[in-house]
């Protein structure tokens, strides 16, 4: 306790809790419409975030205290876009077993080590590349909210570029403080009345069928390793960190398939929110930039809790707010992951070609254009480095 104590920061807090609203608020309306898809009551999605806020928020604590190093977990929006895409076809039950499936799935490619020995051979470049890629919507879209709110995106990006000159590691800190003064003053947006009540778990019993676990449960895990582990081990290893792969997979895995039943469709780790908690704005020292994946944790494990009357006040807030801050946030991680990506001449070609397929959004065979961006960078990569052997 006294490490921690000594480790904190109020920055690191911030961060953390910007990792969490970017991580929920793209995604928890289509959370609500996956259950409804699959016949959940009110009841049961509101379970659903319980079993999320708790099994991301615990992993996010736990792994992030025990690895000294931001571990930011989420559920995944590609996901939870295939079980809105596919869930008429299959009963509650049968979703459930599928999510349990993929859990399964989850712990023994983590811990068996063949999810590692995969990653290890995939380049630096390609890996930042794709990142690079990913995040780009972000700060394309921090200007593109120019055209409908340009006095709170201007006056938001003046605090910041200001505060980043002259209080650099709090610049972030100042920006989302502004951010709350300046939304209901430049925006329409009121604080909305809130009854705080603690959320219940609803258990499901699995139903375990052919049509679910080819249907549902393998496409959703091969989308949780190509979407999220897979860039968002890269976003560990972009920042420095050795990510202890086959563990942070393996009890993942394990949080989502002992939390399945009451609604956690997908634990995975965070790769575009992740970028906010990893980047030099949280601590100068990396071994103190933990606190910030502790602290995403806990304002998830807080959002289980009051699940309802949390996800009911985070909605409420303006698109223009979410994706101003996420944009000015991730600002340092873009160009982080471009300077490496592009850093070596012979690297070059690769990845270009995986950071414009990336930057796409294309989804092809029901898997995102990060997984599709980097296979085509590796593919490159060999073509262009390959050299027949002479007899």
């Amino acid at each position: 306790m006294s490490k921690l104590l000594q480790d904190f920061s109020v920055p690191a807090v911030f961060a953390g809790f910007i990792t969490f609203l970017i991580g929920i608020s793209v995604s928890a309306v289509l959370v609500i419409q996956g259950a409804q898809t699959l016949g959940a009551t009110p009841e049961q999605i509101a379970s659903w975030f319980w079993a999320l806020g708790l099994a991301i928020g615990v992993t996010g604590v736990v792994l992030s205290w025990k690895y000294r190093y931001p571990v930011a977990t989420a559920w995944s929006t590609p996901g939870i876009a295939l079980i809105i895409a596919t869930g008429s076809h299959y009963n509650l039950q049968q979703a459930i077993g599928a999510f349990v499936l993929c859990g399964i799935l989850t712990v023994i490619v983590g811990f068996s080590g063949i999810f590692q020995r995969l990653l290890a051979k995939i380049p630096l470049s390609l890996s930042c590349a794709m990142l690079a890629g990913i995040l780009l919507k972000f700060g394309i879209q921090l200007f593109v909210q120019l055209e409908q709110q340009w006095t709170f995106v201007l006056s938001l990006l003046v605090i910041y570029i200001i505060s980043k000159r002259l209080f650099p590691r709090y610049s972030i800190v100042i920006t989302v403080i502004a951010a709350m003064i300046l939304c209901p003053i430049l925006m329409s947006f009121h604080f909305p009345s809130l009854n705080w009540t603690f959320s219940h778990p609803v258990w499901v019993t699995p139903e375990f069928s052919w049509a679910a676990c080819f249907g549902l449960a393998f496409p959703l895990f091969i989308i949780n390793m190509s979407s999220q582990f897979l860039p968002g081990i890269g976003m560990i290893k972009s920042y420095g960190y050795q990510p202890h792969t086959n563990s942070l997979v393996g009890w993942i895995g394990v949080s989502q398939t002992v939390l399945a039943p009451f609604g956690a469709f997908s634990v995975c780790l965070a790769a575009i929110s992740a970028a906010v908690s990893l980047d030099d704005q949280v601590h100068p020292d990396p071994k103190r930039r933990y606190i910030a994946g502790i602290s995403c944790g806990v304002f998830y494990i807080i959002m289980g809790l009051f699940a309802a009357t949390l996800t009911q006040l985070l909605l409420s807030f303006p698109s223009a707010f979410i994706m101003t801050l996420a944009g000015i946030a991730l600002l340092g991680t873009i160009s982080h992951n471009i300077a490496i990506a592009f850093q070596h001449p012979s690297d070059r070609e690769p990845a270009v070609l995986t950071f414009l397929m990336s930057a796409s959004g294309v989804q092809l065979f029901g898997i995102g254009s990060a997984f599709w961006g980097l296979l085509l960078g590796i593919v490159v990569t060999v073509i262009l480095n390959f050299k027949p052997t002479k007899h």
